[in-house]
């Protein structure tokens, strides 16, 4: 069981996460609060929780102020956080890995459509990954990830740097493309390989979806360990900074019964889904056994 949207939590504790750090705001603002939200998954059930490192590298930290050294630290103190909420339990923390779109805070995680140099790109995840392998967390969340390209370069950055455990999930439109316009089949086969891929899989996307992907990938990749985590199924509207259209929180009993029938060893939710969500989700898994 893996936690649900940090962003969620924090807004039910009254954070303001609407600025471009997003999520990693309240490393530099409220440390306190963050560990809260982190603590309030593990106590509804959470085995693993992703770090707050998703929106942001180094360099978005500098950009709001803090020095280089301060900026490089704020990165590793996602970790280190993620660590104090879990001190006494045996939930594991992921340190998350989200698209370069993610740190332009203009919603093009959802397309894929970053207007930049590739190289930029390259330079962005390896400074990022360089600072969190080594700052504790127990594997890496490579999350919402738009584009095959992306998720090969990735990997490939993982693997010089030692290929920590992994997993690598992507955000889809639909049931058949990712958010960047990629098919199931190549973002499958741009991460299959990685040499210790713990789970591939999806997040941030609609779980009316969830079931027929897992089909797909199933049967591209066989022997993989699939991770599902869900968004609660409603539209993010970039420009008016806010989710649109109806929505499910997380599956129902039949459904994750489904999902863990093709595969998926690693479930969860995204944006949308709070600690209460997770709770019950938790409740219905322990149904399954």
């Amino acid at each position: 069981m893996i936690d649900g949207g940090l962003s969620t939590a924090l807004e039910l504790l009254g954070a303001d996460v609407s600025g471009s750090l997003w999520t990693a705001q309240t490393v530099v603002d409220d440390p306190v609060l963050l560990e809260r939200a982190h603590r309030s998954f593990v106590e509804a059930g959470s085995q693993i929780i992703a770090s707050a490192s998703y929106q942001c590298g180094q360099s978005q930290f500098e950009s709001c102020g803090l020095s280089p050294r301060q900026s490089r630290q704020a990165l590793i103190d996602t970790t280190l956080i993620a660590r104090r909420a879990v001190a006494g339990t045996n939930t594991l923390v992921a340190a998350s890995i989200g698209p370069f779109g993610a740190c332009l805070a203009d919603g093009s995680e959802y397309t894929g459509r970053y207007d930049i140099e590739w190289c930029d790109i390259e330079d962005y995840h390896r400074n990022k990954m360089n600072i969190l392998i080594d700052s504790g967390a127990d594997l890496i969340a490579v999350e919402t990830i738009p584009l095959a390209d992306e998720a090969r370069l990735i990997a490939e950055i993982l693997q010089e740097c030692g290929s920590p455990p992994a997993w690598f999930s992507f955000g889809f439109t639909d049931s058949a493309l990712t958010y960047g316009g990629d098919t199931v089949a190549a973002a499958v086969m741009s991460v299959v390989g990685y040499d210790n891929l713990i789970g591939l899989g999806i997040n941030c996307t609609h779980p009316t979806y969830v079931e027929e992907l897992l089909l797909a990938m199933g049967q591209l990749a066989p022997a993989t360990a699939f991770v599902v985590y869900p968004n609660h199924g409603r539209a993010w509207d970039a420009i008016g900074r806010c989710w649109i259209g109806s929505g499910e929180s997380i599956p129902s009993t039949a459904e994750l019964t489904r999902w863990v029938q093709l595969g998926a060893k690693f479930i969860g939710g995204c944006c949308g889904v709070g600690p209460d969500e997770i709770a019950e989700l938790a409740r219905r898994s322990r149904q399954l056994n």
